[in-house]
């Protein structure tokens, strides 16, 4: 049977607390629930309350203590992955640990935990798999996919981001291995936004997987059958959203990491009956526009004098696009002025009007002129200012490429958005050599510092972190009935205005990584307010904004 769904008229704010009622745990079930476990930071008074006395070494840990001695062992893992691995089994035994090492340190630590290290995590994931940490629904479920969301504990879900793992970052079709993905990015709702971690649920939908490797890997753990397609794959879409709507009535939900041929439809399908949203198509754009605004502070120029070139032309290209001509247009541009200032190059070149194979994606972009087949004459033709990369080819940005930047403008754009940093278009050190110092430069993978001719250039990362976990808690505050496109452009003006001077002096057009927990409470006190201001909000707007959500913030403390 279903379980009953709590109507929006029950729906308060519930802390780990009221959900689970820890007075009614003891010894080794309190050890082994991540929510509650403390290991070593159990006082003596509760080890004898909860039956826990013997279970446990007899010293008794600050928190702070449990910090200094994972973050050691953490140190002397040689790998990267051997620490994502790590940082996973914590996350399954102490969950206050875990987020707080992560907010304590984000600049070091989100890399092992999110981007780039979990690219390889989802190659991998049949043989680093533990335990599961969300559901996986699959083409066997149809029909009873409710039945398979009632199975997950938590009755009150609030953000569930979801999967069919056919294009992982840039790695492609990874089928269920994906769910490293969903984990990975509900990770940071909680660590940079304090979105309470009970009310987060990751899902993959195992539809199959093309990937003749992965259908051959004896440790593959996903359905070992073509990917559905067609009315069956909508379908199934349907029913997978219509049970989260019974469900968890007062869900949100992320779509990441869909193909580009699904992914705009479904978010235009859904988008405005569920409060929903897709990170590659809107939190890429949001990063990106927000990298731009900051680029153009750097520089001292305005939107109107810019010329973008956008190298791949998929969901990725075009959100990042459309955004863009948004910004554009509300600073007084009229948007087929905008448009002509966004050019886009995909697999056959330029997208220029005279093309009869242009998707409606891109037909906005497509404008009157000579085919021409490269990027770097895209570069010359267009003679554009800014270069931003969406493709998944490494090393597309060509010294040719750069050069021909640089030749255009003093201070060229350069943005290498593709993700892991193996697919980079290219790396920090090409754009600053090749510019000798003068690119703008950030990248969707992190790259270190780079010295050239005695002075450091501080690479920026567009991570699109920058965005979607203050954006989710705003949504989940605000309880908001929609997210619209111009959220995105009002979180992305919020986070380019954030960076200060003496940031742009090292040549930085994001906040420091160190910073994010600060951006994602800017970006949701912009997003909350928008909400409020265009009635969006299901609940009383509060006297103070920040306060308000600071309130409902998740923090990891014993």
């Amino acid at each position: 049977m279903l379980r009953r769904s709590r109507s929006y008229e029950e729906s308060v704010f519930l802390s780990p607390m009221s959900i689970h009622d820890q007075s009614k745990k003891s010894g080794l079930d309190m050890l082994r629930d991540p929510r509650y476990n403390k290991g070593t930071g159990f006082t003596r008074e509760e080890r004898e309350k909860y039956g826990l006395m013997g279970l446990l070494p007899d010293m008794v840990s600050t928190l702070e203590m449990q910090i200094q001695r994972i973050e050691g062992h953490i140190k002397s893992l040689p790998t990267d992955i051997e620490k994502y691995v790590y940082f996973s089994d914590l996350q399954e035994r102490n969950e206050s640990l875990f987020y707080r090492i992560l907010m304590g340190n984000p600049e070091a630590y989100m890399p092992v935990v999110y981007t780039p290290t979990v690219g390889l995590a989802c190659q991998t994931f049949g043989r680093i798999y533990r335990r599961p940490k969300g559901l996986f629904i699959s083409a066997r479920h149809r029909g009873k996919i409710a039945d398979v969301l009632c199975n997950w504990p938590e009755e009150d879900v609030r953000w569930i981001c979801v999967t069919d793992g056919e294009r992982i970052l840039g790695l492609g079709d990874l089928g269920a291995q994906g769910m490293g993905i969903p984990i990975g990015k509900l990770a940071l709702y909680t660590a940079c936004a304090g979105v309470p971690p009970q009310m987060t649920l990751p899902v993959v939908l195992d539809i199959g997987t093309n990937n003749e490797e992965l259908l051959k890997d004896p440790f593959y753990i996903g359905l070992r059958e073509r990917r559905l397609v067609g009315e069956e794959y909508e379908s199934f879409i349907e029913e997978f959203v219509t049970a989260v709507e019974h469900i968890f009535p007062k869900c949100s939900i992320q779509w990441e990491d869909f193909a580009n041929p699904n992914s705009g439809p479904i978010l235009e399908r859904y988008r405005n009956r569920i409060s929903s949203f897709n990170d590659d198509i809107q939190g890429t754009a949001a990063v990106g526009v927000a990298g731009i605004l900051a680029a153009l502070r750097m520089k001292g120029e305005s939107l109107a004098e810019q010329t973008f070139l956008f190298f791949g032309a998929g969901s990725a290209g075009t959100g990042i696009a459309d955004l863009l001509c948004r910004v554009m247009q509300k600073d007084g541009i009229p948007l087929e002025e905008a448009r002509k200032k966004c050019w886009l190059v995909d697999s056959k070149g330029l997208v220029v009007a005279s093309r009869e194979d242009l998707t409606e994606t891109k037909r906005p972009f497509a404008h009157d002129a000579e085919p021409v087949g490269t990027l770097a004459n895209a570069a010359l033709f267009t003679k554009a200012t800014a270069l931003i990369g969406t493709s998944t080819i490494p090393k597309s940005f060509s010294f040719e490429v750069i050069e021909q930047m640089a030749s255009n403008t003093d201070r060229p754009i350069i943005f290498p958005f593709s993700n892991p940093t193996s697919k980079s278009e290219c790396s920090a050190e090409e754009a600053y050599t090749w510019t000798n110092g003068r690119a703008i430069f950030a990248s969707g993978s992190p790259f270190q510092p780079v010295v050239l001719d005695g002075v450091t250039y501080y690479p920026g990362q567009g991570n699109n972190v920058y965005i979607f976990p203050g954006l989710c808690l705003a949504v989940y505050a605000t309880m908001a009935t929609t997210i619209p496109d111009q959220a995105f452009a009002v979180a992305a003006r919020a986070l380019a205005a954030m960076v200060s001077d003496e940031q742009f002096a090292r040549g930085l057009i994001y906040p420091p990584m160190s910073n994010i927990c600060a951006a994602a409470a800017v970006v949701a006190n912009a997003v909350a307010t928008f909400f409020f201001d265009e009635g969006l909000a299901r609940v009383e707007r509060p006297e103070n904004i920040p306060a308000f959500l600071d309130g409902c913030a998740w923090k990891p403390e014993y």
